[in-house]
């Protein structure tokens, strides 16, 4: 074999181990832009270009938590105190919506910008190396997870407990943590009453666990909503896309929208006006 042949067969070999080896990607700039998500398997945070998010002058029915939440949020964007928040309730009544329409609004107020990374709640026991990483950054950060949870022998939720009370270095003061659950103290009432029928000191079995969300300053509640306010959030969301219904006839369609899914909520609300939206032919820009 000639030497150019070897030399041939070297560069083949060689192009095949990078296809099956490519070069790790690099990490995302932290000043590369105002949102990601943080990927755990390989430490590293992911930049998303555009947000999915609703304006928050749409958000209907829970004005009260709106309020609270978007205040502590632009404190926090100031530089001034402001607490962990824990959204928890009803489904689908606008909990994690709520969190980006407050990211995107105090951006629009606020320079240099607030980044909002999402983290998954399988990848919470991976919080502390994410605090390590956002330590050397001077920009300010909302940690997100959404939907979060715990079952009866899940340990993840010291990572968390941790990172809320900071331990010895205590939580960077250029980040802050949102979380949104279904559940006030993220684990299903059967599980806390199985914990405590089942232990030799009933008090101290589940205090542990439920005392989680104790480590938010702020509890924001998010119920149910009347036939008046989820008729109201569709009345907000046909105005604001210009989509061309009469108020007759959007009111019956909605309510009979409801009984097929057998609730009212702000999501059914949104699923009927995407509905609408394609009948009329009319496009949902939601940077608008």
């Amino acid at each position: 074999m000639s030497n150019n042949e070897i030399l041939a067969q070297l560069t083949r070999i060689a192009d095949s181990l990078d296809r099956l080896a490519p070069a790790e990607k690099a990490d995302a700039d932290i000043d590369s832009g105002d949102a990601f998500v943080w990927e755990a398997e390989s430490n590293r945070l992911r930049l998303i270009p555009k947000v999915n998010h609703v304006d928050m002058s749409i958000l209907h029915g829970i004005d009260r938590v709106r309020d609270i939440l978007y205040d502590n949020t632009l404190r926090f964007a100031k530089g001034l105190p402001a607490n962990n928040a824990l959204l928890w309730g009803a489904r689908g009544m606008g909990k994690s919506s709520l969190v980006k329409a407050s990211h995107a609004q105090v951006n629009r107020e606020i320079k240099p910008p607030l980044v909002l990374i999402e983290i998954h709640r399988e990848d919470i026991p991976s919080l502390p190396i994410l605090m390590q990483q956002l330590q050397k950054t001077k920009r300010r950060c909302v940690i997100f997870c959404d939907d979060l949870s715990f079952d009866s022998d899940d340990s993840t939720y010291k990572s968390l407990k941790t990172v809320l009370d900071g331990g010895l270095e205590g939580r960077p003061a250029n980040v802050i943590f949102y979380a949104t659950s279904n559940r006030r103290h993220m684990m299903r009432r059967d599980m806390i009453e199985n914990e405590r029928a089942t232990a030799i000191m009933p008090s101290e079995a589940i205090e542990e666990k439920v005392s989680l969300s104790d480590r938010f300053g702020l509890w924001l509640g998010f119920h149910s909503c009347s036939q008046d306010e989820y008729l109201e959030m569709i009345r907000r969301y046909l105005k604001h896309y210009k989509i061309p219904i009469e108020e007759e006839q959007f009111v019956a369609e909605a309510i009979e929208w409801t009984r097929t899914r057998g609730s009212r909520s702000g999501r059914v609300a949104w699923q009927y006006v995407q509905d609408i939206a394609g009948r009329t032919g009319t496009v949902i820009d939601q940077d608008r």
